[in-house]
């Protein structure tokens, strides 16, 4: 009797918030990451180890697209109320305080919760996190521009400052813009392998800062 092969393991499916407003770099780096993540494992021969889901938030934005802060627009693939179960569910930042206060929106993520490997927030994304209460005392991290607001809003979260990200692996928050794209790449290295996030930073042409720790951008408050 010959043995057959087993099947290639399923993707993770990668639930990506967009939504009116949105920081171009903070939804777009993490999806580059992803993809391009695909295309170097399918030059080893391995399956896509991601499927990328763009969630729109918005009444009609599944079918219209959302504007981007800066104008870009982007189209989604499913609304929030359609979206499939994620294994990674992450929401980028930008201008929030209308998705932030989004009902639909905050049923998506506290739904998604019950059953993602981790979700995670870029910059901003964290208020959107800890509006729909998904954020608990653990440390968190937004932009640098934004500390004292989260702070401020929610004293029970343990804000820290001078970090790229906090993964605490069922939740994640990193600071703004670029640091979407380390906090991508960990996650690729977390769940696919870190010869896999390597090689996808170098395909990229990106100086990846692994670890969590970085010195304050130019301009930051010390």
């Amino acid at each position: 009797m010959t043995a057959t092969a087993p099947p290639p393991p399923s993707p993770r499916r990668v639930g990506l918030l967009l939504f009116d407003g949105v920081e171009v770099l903070d939804a777009c780096g993490p999806f580059e990451v992803f993809s391009v993540a695909n295309r170097v494992a399918a030059r080893t021969g391995r399956p896509a180890p991601f499927e990328v889901v763009l969630v729109a938030a918005g009444e009609g934005a599944a079918t219209s697209g959302v504007r981007a802060r800066g104008g870009l627009r982007l189209g989604a693939d499913v609304g929030v109320a359609q979206a499939p179960p994620c294994e990674v569910v992450l929401v980028p930042g930008g201008v929030v305080d209308a998705v932030a206060a989004d009902p639909a929106v905050r049923e998506w993520l506290r739904r998604s919760r019950e059953g993602a490997e981790v979700v995670a927030s870029v910059c901003t994304g964290a208020f959107v996190l800890a509006a729909a209460g998904l954020l608990d005392e653990r440390e968190v991290t937004t932009h640098w521009e934004d500390l004292a607001d989260l702070r401020g809003r929610w004293p029970h979260l343990r804000v820290v400052e001078g970090v790229r990200f906090v993964d605490h692996g069922d939740l994640a928050t990193s600071a703004g813009i670029s640091a979407a794209l380390d906090l991508a790449l960990h996650l690729v290295a977390r769940l696919a392998g870190e010869e896999l996030a390597v090689a996808t930073a170098r395909q990229m042409d990106y100086a990846w800062r692994r670890g969590p720790a970085a010195e304050a951008p130019a301009g930051a408050p010390a």
